[in-house]
């Protein structure tokens, strides 16, 4: 019995993957790959590899002790690599497009820019998928990637709303604007979210917990809106303003 038990407490989250062959199959396999762990020391044989392959997928790596890599493999040999992938896999931009194209319907994406709290990002999927947005846009650097935790939050949804990961924030903004989309931004100094026109072709930009949208990212923006406050709080979780502009927007465009 004892051995049962231990062997039931090594187990990895649905969204890790541990030791060489494992990870070198999931980079190679086109697995969506989100962050990569190696035990500091670590570079001999297939590391090198791995580690080369990851470099020119992009993905993030990061440098550990392996007394940390241990304790997150939970007892699996992971031969000092550790990968974080994604429960589905991204899509590019021009995918989520194309979903607006297919439904006939000018594009509703979201932009989420530097959210960091998976919890956040599962509940905006959530409401993402009940107000037919056609995509959420996430940054690859300093931002949450989808992963166990976020599948869970967003009760199914990840499996239904598409999400791409971007590079420059700002480039991606100017390209959907050369598109014709309109840029909303969520901040305290705009506009009341109601009185702002969301029928046409839209990027919303929900920003992060703790510093909202970025300056350079505002700047971009055609306008902002805000979610006008009267009690002693002065901000609002980000998943939850995010859900009171999606679901405004869809009102409009359902009503237009």
């Amino acid at each position: 019995m004892k051995n049962e038990a231990a062997l039931g407490a090594a187990e990895l989250p649905d969204d890790m993957v541990a030791g060489r062959n494992a990870v070198m199959e999931a980079l190679k396999g086109g697995r969506s790959v989100n962050k990569l762990m190696v035990a500091n020391g670590s570079n001999e044989g297939s590391i090198k590899e791995i580690i080369a392959i990851a470099k020119e997928k992009g993905v993030n790596i990061i440098y550990l002790e392996r007394s940390k890599i241990d304790s997150m493999a939970r007892g699996i040999r992971h031969q000092g690599v550790l990968a974080q992938v994604s429960p589905v896999d991204y899509v590019e931009l021009e995918d989520i497009l194309q979903v607006a194209r297919e439904r006939n319907e000018p594009p509703f994406i979201v932009l989420l820019d530097e959210l960091e709290d998976p919890h956040n990002l599962g509940a905006i999927l959530r409401t993402a998928d009940a107000t037919g947005v056609h995509g959420v846009l996430i940054p690859k650097r300093r931002s949450c990637p989808l992963s166990a935790t976020v599948a869970k939050t967003s009760a199914g949804a990840v499996e239904y709303v598409p999400v791409a990961r971007i590079g420059n924030v700002v480039q991606t903004i100017r390209r959907l604007k050369d598109l014709g989309l309109w840029v909303a931004a969520a901040d305290m100094d705009g506009t009341n979210y109601y009185e702002a026109d969301m029928t046409g072709p839209l990027l919303l930009v929900i920003g992060s917990e703790g510093h909202g949208v970025g300056r350079l990212v505002k700047e971009q923006c055609d306008f902002i809106v805000k979610l006008p406050m009267v009690g002693r709080i002065n901000s609002l979780n980000a998943s939850v303003a995010g859900s009171i502009l999606m679901y405004e927007a869809m009102k409009q465009r359902r009503s237009s």
